[in-house]
C-alpha cells in the first residue's frame, strides 16, 4: 500500500456515477449506442437505490435508479434531474483517511464507512470542501 507518512493513498478513480430515473431506460444508451458492457444490477437497499455497472476501460459507470422516493438520489432527482452524481476514488484504508481528512478540517457527509454496491465500504466527502463536487471513498480491502 502507497502511503505518504501513515495516510493511505487515493489508488484511482473507481467509479463515476450517473443519477437517472430509469435504468430500463438509461442503460441501452451506454450498451447499444455506445457499446459498453453491462454487468450486472444490484439494488443497495441501504442505499435505497439500484445500480447498473458499466465498464470503461480500467473505471466504471455506475447508473444509479432510486428505488424509494425518500432516497438521496430521488432527491437529487427532484432537485437537479438527471446527470452526474459523484466521482468514486478508491483508497486503501477508508477509516484512516476519514480520520486525517476530518483532521484536515473537510467537511465528510459520512464519518464512518457505510456498505455500499458489492460489498465495499463508502463514505461520502461533501462538495463545499471538494470545490463543489461530490466525492465518494471506497475500498473493498478494509
Amino acid at each position: 500500500m502507497a502511503e505518504i507518512g501513515r495516510r493511505p493513498l487515493i489508488s484511482g478513480i473507481d467509479h463515476i456515477a450517473i443519477a437517472v430515473h430509469s435504468l430500463g431506460d438509461a442503460v441501452p444508451f451506454y450498451e447499444k449506442l455506445l457499446g459498453l458492457k453491462l454487468e450486472g444490477i444490484e439494488e443497495v437497499p441501504e442505499q435505497k437505490v439500484r445500480v447498473a455497472f458499466l465498464q470503461v476501460g480500467t473505471t466504471r459507470i455506475e447508473l444509479l435508479e432510486p428505488t424509494t422516493e425518500d432516497s438521496p438520489i430521488s432527491k437529487f432527482l427532484a432537485t437537479r434531474g438527471p446527470g452526474l452524481h459523484h466521482i468514486a476514488l478508491a483508497t486503501d484504508g477508508l477509516e484512516d483517511r476519514l480520520l486525517s481528512l476530518k483532521g484536515s478540517g473537510v467537511r465528510l457527509i459520512d464519518e464512518s464507512p457505510k456498505l455500499g454496491a458489492e460489498g465495499k465500504k463508502i463514505a461520502f466527502v461533501h462538495p463545499k470542501s471538494t470545490s463543489g463536487v461530490l466525492l465518494e471513498l471506497c475500498t473493498e480491502n478494509d
